[in-house]
């Protein structure tokens, strides 16, 4: 079993059957990740690394709300006013602005 200090830096151990990585915080960092992961019902600072690291990899970044109403509105005015004849030319003029 392994046991973990809090001095600068904290041990994530992932798994027995996984490598194990040390990861240096600065001491600030280390007591917000801890608090964080109390707050939001993490078991362990541990756990809450592992799901950030995961987020980060491997998760697609997905349209809030409002992105999603705003590209619909610029959708609808597209076919109104008949602006662009394809996504491709749309796309590029939105890209250079």
């Amino acid at each position: 079993m392994n046991s973990t200090k809090a001095l600068k830096y904290q041990l994530v151990s992932i798994d027995t059957m996984h490598t194990q990585v040390n990861v240096r915080f600065p001491e600030k960092l280390l007591s917000s990740a801890k608090s964080y992961a109390e707050e939001n019902g993490f078991g362990t600072l541990q756990d809450f690394i592992k799901e950030t690291v995961r987020e980060k990899l491997f998760e697609k970044e997905g349209l809030t709300k409002n992105e999603l109403q705003l590209v619909k509105k610029l959708v609808q005015v597209n076919k109104k006013n008949n602006l662009y004849n394809t996504e491709a030319q749309l796309f590029k003029k939105l890209r250079k602005k």
